[in-house]
């Protein structure tokens, strides 16, 4: 059981007022029942990952809590994409492409997207942090904490919680709302590296944290 003292500190971590929720990849491209990437799309769902993440989307929009969404995408001509790295030379070449306005590239269900959400999209690289709009408009928000979700933590979960903490975000990550294969890794990563950098926990926490009444001002989901 946390402690009374590491509850009031992630509950003052998670103050609505200066939290963003931040969902990282979680398109039906990626995710969905037609993933370029199955594998990784069972675990999101068997492990819970992806209904966890929903619930804290839910609760983000009932909280007042900024919801981001950041997307991976490529043109058809694959313009401005990257070809430096093996990753990226095998996504080429995948039976589903997350080409930009296709359906890959929708938030999968079931996360809800409601109209004060922002959903940022890349052409390029490995983080939704670096070289994208994403940490000008968390600045503009008045961000000082960033829970991280989504997949894969093989991947652009690291790279996104390294990303935050090197821009001065704390970086709290719900252990059960991430999933990355093969299925064990994920804890290994979140226990000898996240652990190290970011606030580790639980949805339930999190939930927990943001049992309080909606900001006011703050527009009703559709």
């Amino acid at each position: 059981m946390p402690s009374r003292e590491s509850h009031e500190r992630l509950t003052a971590l998670l103050d609505p007022a200066t939290t963003v929720l931040l969902t990282v990849e979680c398109q039906q491209g990626v995710v969905g029942p037609d993933s370029a990437l199955p594998e990784l799309a069972a675990a999101a769902r068997s492990s819970g990952a992806l209904a966890n993440i929903a619930r804290l989307v839910a609760a983000a929009h009932e909280s007042g809590v900024q919801v981001m969404h950041a997307v991976a995408e490529s043109r058809p001509d694959g313009r401005g994409g990257n070809r430096n790295a093996r990753l990226f030379r095998a996504a080429a070449r995948l039976p589903v492409q997350q080409h930009t306005g296709s359906t890959a590239v929708r938030v999968a269900p079931p996360i809800e997207v409601a109209d004060e959400d922002l959903v940022v999209r890349r052409l390029h690289g490995l983080s939704p942090l670096a070289g994208t709009d994403v940490d000008p408009l968390l600045r503009n928000l008045g961000c000082r904490t960033l829970v991280v979700t989504g997949v894969s933590a093989n991947i652009a979960i690291p790279n996104a919680v390294f990303d935050a903490v090197n821009l001065g975000y704390t970086a709290v990550v719900p252990a059960d709302a991430i999933a990355g294969v093969p299925a064990e890794y994920t804890p290994a990563m979140v226990r000898n590296t996240l652990a190290l950098v970011a606030t580790v926990t639980t949805t339930d926490a999190v939930l927990g944290g943001w049992k309080r009444p909606r900001r006011q001002g703050a527009a009703t989901p559709a």
